[in-house]
């Protein structure tokens, strides 16, 4: 039983086997355009958009069938009648002509199917097969040495596959995916139009100069689809473009059911993005007719389309629908040629050819639209696009070339003469010429043409060209004023971030959807939509939301300053009035006043008080080291030496009245003016020497928020206030000794002024101290300067003016009666304590520079003129 069912099983088999090969030798009854020639040229066209199911059963052992093809396609039927044309046209050329070699053509439909089109290469291969031509002679096996075709990238990688075997050449006139270009895959496979890596970069660049990042794609569930859309992609994210969406159609369009859901989802896509005005499509033109007529009336914002090769000249599927509602489309298509050679062709075509009325318009005149040979006629005019006509008689050209060269080698007429791939590789190098352009296949087969930017015509099915992109220079050309109408367009998803501000992408949100933020204080950000804000240099500044950075402007203590005015005013006129002190000095320096205010030292401190008030000078203007250095030395030595001369005054005062007895027994040996004030002096100048020479000061710069301040460090802050700190100590001595001879005379009391002038010195630098550590900028020089002029007038007012008074407006107590009156006078009331100290002691009178006794009792004291008193 077993052995009975195996026997039965291998008859079913044998028998299956043998009805499928005598149903794939036996000729083909599907419908073909064929011309005998010498040369035999194959064509694989679309001459129909869908094909039939056919109902099999897997457990049949009926042979496998062709499927039947429907829904006539008018663009392609004018692309077999483009390559009849050019194959017209070659046989006429010279070039053929003259070798007595003609070419002829075997044309199939591909049904917009990759089946189909693999029963057209099975004809083609057989009939080139050696065995074929070894054993039949006739005109139908004569081998196909180069096809022509296809138009769809899908059917063309499934084509050449196939034809790879027997390395039959392959020139495709649209089929553009990217894949096609790899040689080690496809070494049979050569195109006369650009890759789509080509065109994809074109449609980015334009995407890119009109500033639209954010936009969604459109394809097909194919190889040309899908190869399409990755290399956009690739090169949109390169260039900041982000994909909103993608919608991948059905690349068959047998399953219309299928169909239409992918068209109602991708109208909604569309829908529910609002933000993305611009779609990029790579689908195929009668799916695009539907997705507009799912549209319409539910998009009520402009939109701009950019069509690929596709669907770009397909004007006719806006028949139902107005392009007003829909927005605007811009198509990239291939550049093309002049085709009115073709157009006459179809002009003066005989529709009562019976060979072509059979096999190829016979369908399209029964169509209804159609009717008569004007209407069909003027449908296949409407129907013809440029760009392919161009790239198939490009193509066809590039045959008849091929077999010049070749044939004119070697004997072509038989059909053992000569092999595919011997034209394979004569086309590689062939270089033709058409309307005076050279043309050559690259490396990986393509001829790169280049691309038109059409735009569609409102109103009008027909298109206008504004841009040519050239791939060489991978840059657009426009020739149209038109792409100014779409500057109010913006697709973006956030709008772009102004000067001053930066973006800031939320997690897992597209880069192109973001959020603005403002630079802070001293960054910036030059350009829109700047992902980082650049920091100032140290000598710029910026505020927030700033877009460049200012320069920072020098601040110091300016000569102009009005303040700089006013005190620079006040120390001339403390130099001034040294000066007139001075005259008046010299002048008068043999009264009682002069002599009793010092006399010699007098001018001593006129001296110190000049350098003092120069040293104001140099905290005006912009600081160098040798002003920073200069200022507080100078003003240090200067007031100083001015100090040491009061104390030398104090100290004389104190010992003339407030001394106690043990020291009055020797008073001429403690008082040593000269020598005290050089001692006092010399400590300052040992402090300053110590100062400029381990941390002198020096200009420094200082950077504030807007401007650079320009000031003297001082170096060392520990020098710096031991110098202050001695003067104030001077200052302090001088206090104390004065103090106690505050109840001298009155109209001669040095003690009481020099206490006053010490007393002010002291509040200036007990006010001074915390302003100059609290205070910083350009003002703080100022300050300084301040406590100079307060310590200089203070003790002018004190030390000086008092006497000028007395010399210039009270001459009559500037005399010696009136002193000794004056001392006679302090005397009287001074005698009661003077009694309770001693009998036998003296009572010392201030001299010039010495000291002079007194007899105790006051009328003794006053009779004594010989004695010189101030």
């Amino acid at each position: 039983m077993m052995s009975y069912l195996v026997l039965m099983n291998l008859f079913l088999m044998v028998s299956w086997l043998k009805e499928v090969t005598e149903a794939t030798l036996t000729k083909p009854s599907f419908p073909e355009s064929t011309a005998p020639g010498d040369i035999i040229i194959g064509g694989l066209f679309p001459i129909h958009e869908v094909v039939e199911d056919i109902n099999m059963n897997v457990y049949s052992i009926s042979p496998p069938q062709r499927s039947n093809c429907s829904r006539l396609y008018a663009r392609g039927l004018t692309q077999p009648l483009v390559m009849i044309h050019a194959v017209e046209v070659a046989n006429r050329s010279p070039m053929l002509r003259n070798l007595n070699i003609t070419l002829g053509y075997r044309i199939q439909d591909t049904c917009s199917d990759v089946t189909t089109a693999l029963w057209a290469v099975q004809d083609f291969t057989r009939s080139s097969s050696a065995c074929d031509v070894a054993t039949n002679s006739s005109l139908d096996a004569k081998p196909t040495m180069a096809i022509i075709g296809t138009s769809s990238s899908e059917i063309s990688i499934a084509v050449a596959r196939e034809l790879n075997l027997l390395l039959i050449p392959q020139i495709s006139y649209a089929s553009t995916a990217i894949i096609l270009s790899d040689k080690s895959r496809f070494p049979a496979f050569m195109r006369t139009v650009p890759s789509d890596e080509y065109q994809t970069r074109a449609m980015v660049k334009l995407l890119k100069d009109r500033k639209w990042n954010w936009v969604g794609i459109i394809t097909t569930d194919g190889d040309y689809g899908r190869s399409a859309m990755e290399s956009f992609v690739a090169q949109a994210a390169q260039e900041g473009i982000c994909v909103a969406f993608k919608q991948i159609l059905p690349d068959s369009l047998a399953d219309k059911q299928k169909l239409n859901t992918s068209i109602n989802k991708t109208v909604n896509t569309i829908v529910n993005n609002p933000k993305v005005k611009v779609v990029v499509s790579f689908a195929k033109s009668s799916q695009m007719k539907d997705l507009f007529k799912g549209l319409y009336g539910k998009v009520f914002d402009r939109r701009v389309w950019v069509a690929s090769d596709n669907w770009s000249t397909a004007t006719n599927i806006l028949e139902e629908v107005n392009l007003t509602d829909i927005g605007d489309v811009l198509g990239f298509t291939f550049k093309s040629g002049n085709v009115t050679s073709f157009k006459q062709f179809l002009k003066d075509l005989q529709f009562e050819d019976e060979e072509i009325m059979h096999s190829l318009l016979k369908e399209f005149l029964k169509d209804p639209n159609v009717g008569n040979i004007t209407v069909a006629v003027q449908k296949l005019l409407e129907n013809t696009n440029p760009e392919i006509v161009f790239s198939i008689q490009l193509a066809v050209t590039v045959v008849a070339k091929a077999v010049a060269e070749l044939c004119g080698k070697r004997q072509c007429k038989n059909a053992t003469d000569i092999y595919p791939w011997q034209f394979l590789e004569q086309m590689k190098n062939i270089t033709i010429e058409m309307e005076g352009v050279n043309y050559k296949f690259s490396t990986s087969g393509e001829i790169n043409l280049g691309y038109d930017v059409l735009l569609w015509q409102k109103n009008e099915l027909k298109t206008v060209k504004i841009a040519e992109y050239d791939i060489i220079t991978a840059s657009f050309t426009y020739i149209h004023q038109n792409l100014s109408a779409f500057e109010n367009v913006i697709s973006k998803c956030s709008n772009s971030c102004q000067p001053g501000e930066i973006k800031k992408t939320a997690e897992g949100q597209h880069t192109c959807c973001y959020e603005c933020i403002s630079c802070s204080e001293n960054y910036y950000s030059n350009n829109t939509d700047m992902v980082q804000c650049y920091s100032c240099k140290t000598d710029e500044w910026s505020d927030p939301r700033s877009s460049k950075c200012n320069p920072k402007t020098y601040e110091y203590f300016e000569w102009n300053s009005g303040l700089a005015i006013v005190l620079l005013t006040l120390a001339a006129l403390g130099v001034l009035f040294l000066f007139l002190i001075s005259a008046i000095f010299i002048y008068q320096r043999n009264s009682p006043v002069v002599k009793a205010a010092g006399g010699p030292l007098c001018h001593l401190i006129l001296v110190s008080l000049l350098g003092s008030f120069v040293s104001v000078v140099f905290f005006v203007g912009e600081p160098c080291n040798m002003t920073c250095k200069v200022r507080q030395v100078v003003f240090g030595l200067s007031f100083t030496l001015c100090v040491s001369c009061i104390l030398v005054k104090s100290l004389k005062i104190l010992l003339a009245f407030q001394m106690n007895l043990e020291l009055r027994e020797h008073p001429t040996s403690l008082y040593k003016p000269y020598v005290i004030i050089c001692v006092c002096t010399g400590v300052q100048v040992i402090i300053c020497t110590v100062w400029l020479t381990l941390h002198s000061p020096y200009k420094d710069k200082v950077p504030n928020p807007k401007v650079i301040l320009i000031k003297c460090n001082e170096g060392s802050d520990v020098a710096f206030g031991v110098m202050l700190a001695y003067i104030i100590l001077l200052a302090l001595v001088c206090f104390s000794f004065a103090y106690k001879g505050r109840k001298l005379p009155q109209k001669y009391n040095e003690a009481k002024f020099i206490t006053f002038g010490m007393l002010i010195y002291l509040m200036a630098c007990v006010i001074f101290i915390p302003v100059h550590v609290t205070t910083s900028g350009k003002y703080l020089p100022a300050v300084e300067m301040v406590v100079i002029l307060i310590s200089n007038y203070g003790i002018l007012s004190c030390h000086f003016l008092p006497k000028c008074y007395i010399i210039i407006f009270k001459k009559e107590h500037n005399t010696r009666d009136a002193f000794l009156k004056n001392v006679y006078e302090y005397s009287c009331r001074s005698a009661e304590n003077i009694r309770g100290l001693s009998e036998t002691k003296p009572v010392y009178i201030i001299s010039n520079s010495q000291l002079v006794a007194a007899d105790n009792e006051p009328h003794v004291s006053a009779q004594k003129e010989k004695q010189t008193v101030t």
